[in-house]
Order: C-alpha cells, then sequence, then structure tokens
C-alpha cells in the first residue's frame, strides 16, 4: 500500500544528508585537531617560490658576468663564469635575464637572500600606518571560500593592519541573523592567535561587522615561523 513502508527500507524521497554534516544528536566537537597543529595553521603561509637561476640552471652559452667585487669582467662563456664562481667559493646567479646576453653575478647567494630577508623584516617594522582593511562574507559562506577569504585577513594581520570582518545579508536572510554571528565567531576561531577583537559584532543595516586588531605576541611568534620557514628554503 501507499505510504507503507518495509521496517528494513530506506524511505524514497528523504532528502540525503549533506556531505560534512552530522546527524541529529551526534556531536563533532570531540574531533579536534592537534592544538600546536591548530595554531601554526593560523599563519601557515606557503614559502614564495624562487624563480632566480643560478649556477647549472643558466643554459644560454654566453652572459655578462660581474665579479664577486663588483668588477665588470666582461662577456664570457657560461661554463667558464661558472668554473670562476665556484672556484671563489660562491654561485653564479643571473640577476637580469632579460638583457642581451644576460647578466649574472658572482655572489654568495644564500647570504644574499638572508640580507633581502632582513631588510624586508626591518622596513616592514618601521612605521607602518595601520589600515583597515575589509573582508566581505555571507551568512551561508562555505568552509573552503571562509578559508580563501581569510588569507588574504592573514596578511593583513602579519602586515600590521585592522581588519573589518562584514557578513551581508540578502532578502529573507536577515530572518537568520545568527548565521551571521556564527560565521564570525568561525572567523575569530580561525584566526586564532593572529586576531584580537576590538570591536564586537555589531549591526548596521543589512550587515553585521567586527573589528579585529593584530595580536601582537601572535603576530611575533608567526612572522618567527614564517622567517624559519624561508631561511629552510634558502638552504634547501
Amino acid at each position: 500500500m501507499r505510504g507503507e513502508c518495509h521496517p528494513g527500507a530506506t524511505r524514497v524521497g528523504v532528502r540525503a544528508m549533506r556531505p560534512g554534516r552530522a546527524p541529529p544528536g551526534r556531536d563533532n566537537s570531540s574531533k579536534e585537531p592537534d592544538q600546536e597543529e591548530s595554531r601554526l595553521r593560523d599563519f601557515r603561509r606557503a614559502p614564495k617560490k624562487d624563480t632566480t637561476r643560478l649556477n647549472e640552471q643558466i643554459r644560454v652559452p654566453m652572459i655578462r658576468v660581474i665579479g664577486s667585487d663588483g668588477e665588470q669582467l666582461g662577456v664570457l662563456a657560461t661554463e667558464d663564469a661558472l668554473t670562476r664562481a665556484q672556484d671563489e667559493g660562491f654561485d653564479l646567479v643571473e640577476v637580469a635575464p632579460g638583457s642581451d646576453p644576460p647578466v649574472c653575478r658572482i655572489m654568495d647567494y644564500g647570504r644574499y637572500r638572508y640580507e633581502q630577508q632582513k631588510k624586508k623584516k626591518a622596513g616592514r617594522s618601521k612605521g607602518h600606518a595601520a589600515a583597515l582593511k575589509e573582508v566581505k562574507l555571507r551568512p551561508r559562506t562555505d568552509d573552503h571560500d571562509l578559508e580563501t577569504k581569510l588569507k588574504n585577513a592573514r596578511r593583513f594581520l602579519l602586515d600590521g593592519d585592522k581588519v573589518k570582518v562584514t557578513v551581508m545579508y540578502r532578502g529573507r536572510e536577515m530572518v537568520h541573523r545568527q548565521l551571521g554571528r556564527k560565521q564570525l565567531d568561525r572567523v575569530v576561531e580561525m584566526l586564532g592567535i593572529l586576531a584580537t577583537v576590538e570591536n564586537p559584532p555589531r549591526m548596521e543595516g543589512r550587515f553585521l561587522s567586527m573589528i579585529l586588531v593584530p595580536n601582537r605576541e601572535g603576530v611575533a611568534e608567526a612572522r618567527k615561523f614564517i622567517d624559519a620557514q624561508e631561511k629552510e628554503a634558502v638552504a634547501d
């Protein structure tokens, strides 16, 4: 008969459960990641790939060479220039690949990268005027899109800027304002030690916003971690 269902059968027409959503009554909060891994994930960024060609990576036959002391050595065969660099205990580094012929310099490339990072770090800490950046969300922004948007928020915080996180409501979404508050709570959780809430969530028309500021200790720890990653990349 219509409407009856065998006790062991699955009812047709029952909406399939969305992936990642726990069944009613089941709590997923017990599956928490390792605390230290979670803290590092808050500010982990993939190191930028170094595209500079050096030593055997330089494939052109002839190059213009600058010596380790800044002396112009003229146009040499790449093989001869590489031998000279190795004899001095240095690297042959391509510094102007667009020139004809390409310009290369004999230098200690590892030390050069280290000095560049120190200059960048010093410049970043000198008189940076904090700006107010904004990240916009929707009440139902999924985890993947949220993580993508928070990459920008992490970068802003590491640069010493404030971040305004705004949830935008449309139409009947205003009926479910609690979804926006849950999104902002999730943002604070995912940013972890990098951020401190300066202004708590507040409604302004159809917008729910809060303002975050960099947590000084958290940012210092994050920069230390990033510097260590960059040094490892240079060493490799």
